[in-house]
């Protein structure tokens, strides 16, 4: 199983959620990425996420996206989870991804509920609205203060309780209940594997750490596996 964070898209120019500087116009992202924000002001949100749309329609994978896509056919069974919202994973060739927080690429309508696939980059209406309702839509993420997407996370975990190692790439692991994920193959007896350029909260749990670029590490960790 692999569980990748917002450090695999990084080397894709994709910028951190909680990178340095994570302003957005004077204010901290978490305060954009809310119910409550959505509510008082969906013009603001909506621009905050075009600006990221935009900047991840521009992007392309990487050699640890590529990496992960090539495991889907290599190993018999084989889960990748990831908090990223940003598709690229599937760009590269992933199947059936987890994603455990949502889409930049999914609308749902506020009315109808009607959930759907949108990849054009600009919107032509912001915010945008249902075809089938008329009324507004909002971005396909989970906010901060939301459950997860129903079935991703269940399917997450029960695949963490029975893999035989997990890689944990590129997270910061402070996001629950998604970082919890480590803890469950911790304690299962999986092989962890955490690759980061920095410490995250739970690795005391890794059994292997690898300190660098997942797109530099996660080469290396498939040659080595290739030798095996």
């Amino acid at each position: 199983m692999a569980f990748t964070g917002a450090g695999v898209s990084a080397e894709s120019g994709v910028a951190t959620f909680r990178g340095a500087g994570g302003l957005w116009e004077g204010q901290p992202v978490e305060e954009v990425a809310t119910p409550a924000a959505f509510q008082a002001d969906p013009d603001r949100v909506w621009r905050f996420y075009e600006q990221r749309r935009h900047s991840v329609a521009r992007a392309r994978p990487n050699p640890a996206h590529t990496v992960l896509a090539g495991w889907q056919d290599r190993f018999p069974t084989y889960t990748l989870a990831t908090q990223n919202v940003d598709g690229l994973h599937q760009a590269a060739g992933s199947r059936d991804v987890l994603e455990l927080h949502g889409s930049l690429w999914r609308v749902r309508c506020l009315s109808c509920g009607r959930d759907r696939y949108e990849p054009l980059v600009p919107l032509p209406q912001l915010p945008p609205r249902c075809a089938t309702c008329g009324a507004m839509e909002r971005p396909g993420v989970v906010w901060f203060g939301e459950f997860l997407p129903p079935g991703a996370i269940e399917a997450a975990q029960a695949a963490a309780g029975t893999c035989e190692v997990l890689v944990v790439v590129g997270t910061s692991a402070v996001v629950y209940p998604a970082a919890g994920l480590v803890g469950i193959a911790a304690a299962a007896g999986a092989r962890v594997i955490e690759i980061n350029p920095a410490e995250s909260a739970l690795a005391e749990l890794a059994d292997v750490v690898l300190r660098g670029p997942a797109g530099e590490m996660l080469p290396l960790v498939n040659e080595r596996l290739r030798e095996a």
